[in-house]
């Protein structure tokens, strides 16, 4: 392979949003580069996400009630104005007719709808416990039907290029800041590539693999966010972490195994140690009440007992059931010698999604000419400070592919010339594996114990300075080493890791 490649549009990442995106924008007939870390695209936080998807009809208002509500009246009302203009044909088009993606039904062919915590009523499409994976999938067959899009695996993104900071002469920079692509780390041929574009679109989801218990990819260690502050984009909210209230107490290699709000949408109950139902000190909603409430009613009760975790019970119901309506939470649990029609399901809670992000506007723009970035990686403002149950692939789906119908009326420019770019330069001692492992886990660690769900001033400036002299060490690290996937990532996450850090300490002090 060359040391360049061309295109007329760059996404990095093959979520929902950037196949969204991707699909989209080969209808124009323009050249589309969609390029993953992983070794299979699929391996994403949509392929994850269990509950479901948001499905309204012209009559449903979200804007007055439920995503602000969950949110604490902190959401944009603009982004939810976006939501209920545009999602539901969205849906249609690119689920439906397109995809084909296949959603739970009645016995009359009707499509079943689920209620989750802090929904009025029952909005959600599902496909059993495994609604991600559904769309995830479909999206990537049809995707094979896309003649314009070229599928890279392996790719790593490293730093996007802009001419002010990447040219070869000392007049480029002068020129406007812009994103004309990104250095690519091929992982098989172990070089780094220049990805020219005349568009780049972010799609690489949150930062929840920071923490020391998560619910996500372990791709999600914050690339987008910090490849875009290097280049100069703005970031909003990212002291705004989702912390999920249910993930399974059990064995763990920091990824816990997601316990779907939709347990509590169909009459699961929290309790304690005691046995005690114990949401009911907490919100009127009890075990629907919104994720931050729960999450922290569940922390303390756990830390005023000293108790390891609590319980989710749901032996209301009957075995044939549970097993037909969650069969992948039936067959994890069972693997772990639980039945879930008999006994309790012990849960903690876990770093879940990025309510903040790359700040944009409603057509996917940021303030780095175009630069794009789309669901988790994003930060519309559709969430505020607690998302509400079941918006990600909604808002994933849906911007990502307004944004590629936005753009598709300005792809009318020539590509940057290759040559006016610098080449990357890099280091060719070994990378020390051990290092990087050993900074990942005080990464999470520190991010788990003092920038978690109950934060204090003194927490986070114990943080903030272990970041910041981690920081320093990594950068020395990252510039003497050969370059490698995990390093890229750990150059990331610490970055990300002080944001985070800062922007919480700011919103504690105010």
């Amino acid at each position: 392979m060359k040391n360049y490649l061309e295109y007329d549009v760059l996404i990095i990442g093959t979520g929902i949003a950037g196949l969204s995106s991707a699909i989209k924008l080969n209808e124009s007939g323009k050249k589309v580069a969609l390029i993953t870390n992983r070794s299979k695209p699929e391996e994403s936080n949509s392929y994850w996400a269990q509950g479901g998807i948001i499905y309204m009809d012209s009559d449903d208002k979200l804007i007055d009630d439920d995503i602000q509500a969950a949110s604490n009246q902190t959401s944009n009302s603009l982004a939810i104005e976006h939501i209920e203009e545009n999602s539901k044909k969205i849906v249609d088009e690119v689920l439906f007719k397109k995809a084909g993606t296949t959603f739970t039904k009645d016995d009359n062919g009707k499509l079943k709808f689920t209620q989750e915590a802090a929904h009025s009523f029952p909005r959600i499409i599902y496909n059993d416990d495994a609604t991600g994976k559904a769309i995830e999938i479909s999206l990537l067959n049809y995707l094979e039907k896309c003649e314009h899009v070229d599928l890279f695996t392996q790719m790593t993104a490293v730093d996007l290029i802009t001419p002010s900071h990447h040219g070869i002469e000392i007049h480029q920079r002068y020129e406007t800041t812009k994103v004309v692509g990104a250095y690519v780390f091929d992982q098989k041929k172990e070089k780094v590539i220049k990805f020219l574009a005349q568009k780049t679109i972010l799609a690489t989801g949150g930062a929840n693999a920071l923490y020391l218990h998560h619910t996500n990819s372990p791709t999600t260690r914050g690339d987008g966010q910090a490849m875009a502050r290097r280049a100069g984009a703005e970031l909003s909210n990212m002291e705004f972490i989702q912390f999920h209230p249910t993930t399974f107490y059990g064995p763990s290699h920091h990824r816990r195994f997601l316990i779907s709000e939709a347990l509590r949408g169909e009459g699961a109950k929290l309790v304690n140690g005691s046995g005690e139902r114990f949401m009911k000190k907490y919100h009127d909603d009890l075990e629907l009440a919104p994720r931050d409430v729960v999450s922290r009613a569940t922390i303390n009760e756990m830390i005023e007992n000293k108790w390891d975790c609590v319980y989710l019970d749901i032996t209301n119901e009957s075995k044939p059931h549970l097993k037909k309506r969650f069969p992948n939470i039936w067959n994890h649990l069972e693997n772990n010698k639980y039945d879930m029609s008999t006994d309790l399901i012990p849960v903690v809670p876990a770093a879940h999604y990025t309510c903040g992000g790359i700040k944009v506007n409603q057509s996917g723009e940021t303030n780095l000419k175009n630069l794009y970035a789309v669901g988790e990686v994003s930060c519309t403002g559709l969430h505020g400070k607690n998302r509400l149950a079941s918006t990600s692939l909604l808002e994933g789906l849906t911007y990502g592919y307004t944004t590629a119908e936005f753009m598709l009326d300005d792809l009318n420019e020539d590509v940057y010339s290759h040559l006016k770019i610098r080449d990357w330069s890099s280091s060719q001692e070994e990378v020390d594996m051990s290092l990087v492992a050993q900074d990942k886990m005080i990464i999470k660690n520190t991010m788990w114990n003092y920038v978690g769900i109950n934060k204090s001033r003194n927490r986070l400036l114990r943080a903030k300075a272990m970041f910041s002299s981690l920081h320093e060490q990594v950068q020395k690290f990252y510039r003497g080493a050969a370059m490698h996937d995990e390093l890229i990532g750990l150059r990331n996450s610490v970055e990300v890791a002080l944001i985070i850090t800062n922007a919480s300490l700011r919103s504690v002090e105010n």
